[in-house]
């Protein structure tokens, strides 16, 4: 963008309603809003709009995938640090990776490895801050005090263009934690349209999409004629067009629950049975196609987070020899993550979309090259009985690896290094900065020119340090 932008949202709105809690009042009771002042969200600045846009899908692996069994292997160090799992060629000469990723060998033209991301917060919040928001202060908060990336494009996309798109611009499939991420200071109007249900459950629906029973149309219809008749005498009232953002609101609710394009955008039933079977019938696989059927109707943001059962103990990748056995969990979890990611980033090239859609795969931090041994706090999935020692990687922020696909951008590459065991960066270092300033790039946005206001009025810059990492940038 080519001049600096202010953009608050708080000069023309009292504190936005949630998506959800939107919708639930519009099928609940429409006619008991009777502030709509909660609801102004207009533009103060508008964005120049983009020739296509762009999308993002970020796969996000919380508790932190091990670089050193994965996308950045040290093979020849010693036993105190190697694991068990060979390294493979890929279909990239040069470019090795763990057995466990087959699929991903196969088609690893159309990924870069960036091996030398580091931050400097050792805990899951304070890490997942710095890496959603930027946020520098390396203590764990309970709760963001800066919006994430993801809500900061939303609300910036909001801003001064019309959507046509009935389809919400950020959807979170099976989103990232709460406490980790989230819109802050921006107002929970511009957090994620959120599916939280398992896609893979034969009887998987998404509430409040697509009404597909006329007389829950009509109800709704009444319900909103209700409502503008109450406000009919409010709005002789209105000085400053509030009730106008309420109806533009009103319409894009009702807009979201009635056009038969909503649902088929979540409607995994119309993919065929080959291209479900190529992601994976689990949770996993599904909610990457789903992420790539929402792109491809036109959401801008999909976060998905693979979190859960297909994880192992625990349900994250948090491998603490407490908590599970780092390599039982790792050949537990693997299959699943390899299949999923892969046929994402497969499909992505296969159906036109690489051009458009940038798809970022990475966790908060990785795990200490040094092995540990620990005693288990119970049996499960990848886990021994309680009591039993088995080895584990602990949180490792100074050093490891996310992988890059479609954008545009130039794959089937290796960025950074790190040192013989994993534990620093000896080249090329990428901080939160430069991977948020990347992202913003692919989406349009300049985040060293763009500011928003904070709860005290004062500009914030979306990204204090960083610059876009020139071979992820196009």
């Amino acid at each position: 963008m080519s001049s600096d932008l202010n953009l608050s949202p708080f000069a023309k709105c009292a504190g936005p309603v949630n998506r959800r809690s939107f919708m639930q009042i519009g099928l609940t009771g429409m006619a008991s809003l009777s502030y709509p002042g909660l609801l102004k969200l207009r533009a103060e600045n508008a964005l120049k709009p983009n020739a296509e846009k762009k999308a993002i899908i970020l796969v996000w692996l919380p508790g932190g995938l091990s670089h050193v069994d994965s996308y950045d292997m040290k093979p020849d160090i010693g036993s105190e640090y190697r694991g068990p799992f060979k390294p493979i060629s890929t279909n990239v000469p040069g470019m090795q990776i763990s057995e466990l990723m087959p699929m991903h060998a196969k088609i690893a033209d159309k990924f870069t490895i960036l091996r030398s991301m580091n931050q400097g917060a050792g805990g899951h919040p304070a890490g997942s801050m710095q890496m959603f928001s930027g946020d520098s202060d390396t203590r764990d908060k309970p709760k963001p005090r800066l919006p994430d990336w993801m809500s900061v494009a939303n609300y910036l996309r909001s801003q001064g263009e019309e959507r046509t798109n009935p389809l919400p611009n950020y959807v979170g499939v099976n989103k990232p934690p709460a406490n980790y991420s989230g819109p802050a200071y921006l107002g929970d109007a511009y957090g994620p349209f959120i599916v939280g249900d398992d896609p893979n459950r034969p009887n998987f629906q998404v509430p409040n999409i697509g009404l597909s029973d006329p007389s829950e149309t009509r109800r709704l219809n009444d319900r909103i004629a209700l409502r503008k008749s109450l406000d009919k005498m409010e709005r002789a009232f209105d000085q400053q067009n509030e009730l106008g953002a309420l109806d533009e609101f009103e319409t894009q609710a009702m807009t979201l629950l009635t056009n038969p394009a909503t649902r088929e955008a979540f409607d995994l039933g119309l993919e065929d049975d080959k291209t479900r079977d190529r992601y994976g019938r689990n949770r996993w696989g599904q909610q990457l196609l789903m992420a790539r059927r929402l792109v491809e109707s036109g959401v801008d943001i999909v976060t998905s987070t693979l979190s859960g059962p297909l994880c192992g103990r625990v349900n994250n990748w948090d491998d603490h020899a407490v908590n599970q056995h780092q390599f039982e969990a790792l050949r537990f979890r693997m299959p699943n993550y390899d299949q999923a990611v892969s046929a994402l980033i497969e499909d992505i090239y296969a159906r036109g979309l690489d051009e458009r859609v940038l798809v970022v795969v990475t966790g908060e931090f990785g795990r200490t090259p040094k092995i540990s041994f620990n005693r288990s706090t119970g049996a499960g999935n990848a886990s021994g009985p309680t009591g039993t020692l088995q080895p584990g990687r602990d949180h490792w922020p100074r050093a490891f690896s996310n992988i890059w696909a479609g954008g545009g951008i130039q794959t089937g590459g290796i960025i950074g290094a790190t040192d013989k065991r994993g534990e620093d960066v000896i080249e090329r270092p990428c901080g939160p900065g430069d991977y948020l300033a990347t992202i913003y790039n692919h989406l349009g946005i300049d985040s060293s020119k763009v500011t928003i206001d904070d709860f005290n009025g004062r500009p914030t810059h979306i990204v204090s340090n960083g610059k876009p990492i020139p071979e992820l940038s196009v």
